[in-house]
Order: structure tokens, then C-alpha cells, then sequence
């Protein structure tokens, strides 16, 4: 007798398998790599932030330089001083924006500017995603859900003392948030070409010394120096020597990154802003401040979230330290001075 000749249905083979494949799923769920989300490299995303920082600056300089700023007033700070658009804020602001969105496509990107235009990437020069300044110093990687990444951008922060042709003070920011928590930040300074950067837990560019301090006694030691902004350091001066003392040294100066800067290199012991203010001038800064064992919060003492879809303004004042032993000696009492300087001005309206 020969060998039986059985032959296949083409479809009801296929729809044995469809039905396998389906009793499959119902028992033991959808396989990971059916439904795998998009991630992003968080180093791909420092070396990016760190090339258009500088991309942006660049911008921010010539047209400094070359006096074609067109700047125009287009609102009031919580203080009342004018707040400036210039060509440097909208020029640098593209540089960063369309970059970072060709080279991370759908990321999301929350800029002081909102002054864009449909663009043809092919005409947006390319983002480097390896640099050896990086590579030194970060070894290793991490890969994010991009829907969990939030990149904020300051394209030019001190835009009043950038129009007065105040150098120093300007800078260039750019932040990641991942679920809201500052992880990486850039700082660039454009006119010195100097540029600070740091990835929480990671490591940080060469310029940033590590600033954590042995635990203090308790006591900040006096006097103090207390860096503050230009358009309001008499209240802020006003609270600082009554929680210090007359001896108080203010620093006025401009710009949140440079100020920031200027906590972490020794140059102020705090840095304290008791308006509100924008978080695209401040996560780069709470990045660094983080990587290195500083503090940020308001003054009421609460962390500052940088999740999208939330309020982009921090209404509770600032405290930047280097330090989180004497964080909390100065939350301590500049918070109770500004409280009752706040009830005293409400108390008289």
C-alpha cells in the first residue's frame, strides 16, 4: 500500500495559525517586541544639546556683534522691567529648535520663543550625536521612553543686558527633564565661548569642580554673599540682611544661568529670586546644580517639576545653593522673611 497523499488547505492552514496565534496572545499577552516604545540615547541627547547650545550662541554673538538686533519689547517681567525680543532670541531659538527636532523626531521641546515656521528639514544642518569631549568623560548610556523626555530651551537668556551690550551675563540653556526631573543640562556662555554641562548621575564637563561640601556644623558662617537680579535686588537685598545681617554682600546681576554659575564656582552663596520665573530659566541650571550636589527649589522648599503639559512658571520664588547641608539653613530663614515681608505688602493693599 503507498503512502497516503494529504493535502493542505492553503486557508484553513492559515486560519489554524491565525487562531493558535490568537489563543497564544489571550494566554500570555502581547510579546515585548509587539509593542515596543520609541526610546531615546539620554548621551545621544547631551552630545545634541550641547553642539546646538553652541550652535545657538554662535547665532546670539554675530548678531550681537554685527548690532542688527531688532529688538522690540513683547511684555512686562513680574517686576515690571520690559521684557526684550531680539533677532539673536529668534535666530538662536530656530538653531536649536529645528536642530533638535531633526535629530530626535517628535521629542518635545518647550522654548522661551515661539516665533517658528514650517521649515524643510533637508536645509537644517545635521546634529552631531558623538563628541569627544563626551566620550572622555561619559562611558556609559542610558535609553529613555521619549515620551517620558521633556527639552526645555532658553535660546538667550539676559536679553535686556544682551541689548545693553552686558556680555557676561548672557547665556545660552538647554535642559532635559525625564518625568519631570532635571537630568541634563548646558549652559553656554557665547561671547567667552565657555560652556558648562552636566548629566545627573553620570558625570559633567571639565570646567565644573564638584562642589558638595563636608556637612556643616548647622550654621552658615557670615557674612554672606547673595547673588540676586539686577531688576530687583532692593526687596531681595531688604531680606537677605534681615535674616543676615547688615553685613549681607548683594550681588545684583542678570541672567539665571549666569547667576547659577556664579553659586557654583564660589562666587555667591546663594542665589535667591523671590518672583516668579519662567522654568526654561532655570531647569538647565537645576541639572547642573543636581549632577553636583547643589540644591534648587522654591522658597517655600519644594522641588520644581518640568513635566510638559504643566504650568511653565515657578511662582514661588527661587533658592539656588551648592550645597544641600546649607540649603536648608538658608530656606530656613529667608523663607520666614520673605513670609512676612509677603503678609506686610498685603496687609497694605
Amino acid at each position: 500500500m503507498g503512502p497516503a497523499n494529504i493535502k493542505l488547505n492553503p486557508i484553513g492552514a492559515a486560519m489554524f495559525l491565525a487562531v493558535a496565534l490568537c489563543l497564544i496572545i489571550y494566554a500570555f499577552g502581547v510579546p515585548k517586541w509587539f509593542n515596543r516604545e520609541p526610546t531615546v540615547s539620554m548621551k545621544e541627547l547631551l552630545t545634541a544639546s550641547i553642539e546646538l547650545a553652541r550652535r545657538g550662541g554662535t547665532k546670539v554673538k554675530d548678531i550681537r556683534l554685527k548690532n542688527i538686533l531688532e529688538e522690540k519689547v513683547k511684555g512686562k517681567t513680574a517686576e515690571g522691567a520690559d521684557e526684550m525680543l531680539t533677532q539673536g532670541d529668534s535666530e538662536s531659538n530656530r538653531a536649536i529648535v529645528y536642530g533638535m527636532s531633526k535629530a530626535f523626531s517628535g521629542i518635545e521641546i518647550i522654548s522661551e520663543e515661539t516665533d517658528l515656521k514650517p521649515v524643510n528639514f533637508k536645509t537644517i544642518e545635521d546634529v552631531s550625536k558623538k563628541l569627544e569631549e563626551v566620550n572622555n568623560i561619559i562611558k556609559d548610556d542610558e535609553m529613555v521612553p521619549k515620551k517620558d523626555i521633556t527639552v526645555w530651551v532658553d535660546p538667550l537668556d539676559a536679553t535686556k543686558e544682551y541689548t545693553e551690550n552686558l556680555q557676561k551675563y548672557v547665556t545660552v540653556m538647554i535642559c532635559v527633564a525625564v518625568k519631570g526631573s532635571p537630568k541634563i543640562g548646558v549652559i553656554y556662555k557665547p561671547f567667552l565661548q565657555q560652556i558648562a554641562w552636566a548629566w545627573v548621575g553620570y558625570g559633567h564637563s571639565e570646567n565644573l569642580k564638584n562642589v558638595q561640601k563636608s556637612p556643616s556644623d548647622g550654621k552658615v558662617k557670615l557674612p554672606k554673599k547673595i547673588i540676586v537680579s539686577r531688576s530687583h535686588s532692593g526687596p531681595v537685598e531688604k531680606i537677605a540682611k534681615q535674616a543676615y545681617g547688615n553685613d549681607t554682600q548683594i550681588i545684583p546681576a542678570g541672567g539665571a544661568g549666569y547667576k547659577t554659575l556664579e553659586v557654583i564656582s564660589g562666587n555667591a552663596d546663594a542665589y535667591v529670586h523671590t518672583t516668579l520665573i519662567k522654568k526654561w530659566d532655570i531647569c538647565a541650571g537645576n541639572a547642573v546644580l543636581s549632577a553636583l550636589n547643589g540644591k534648587m527649589t522654591t522658597l517655600e522648599g519644594d522641588t520644581i517639576d518640568y513635566k510638559a503639559g504643566g504650568d511653565v512658571k515657578n511662582h514661588d520664588g527661587l533658592l539656588v545653593t551648592s550645597a544641600v547641608n546649607d540649603h536648608y539653613e538658608f530656606l530656613s530663614k529667608l523663607s520666614k522673611v520673605a513670609e512676612e515681608a509677603k503678609k506686610s505688602a498685603t496687609s497694605k493693599h
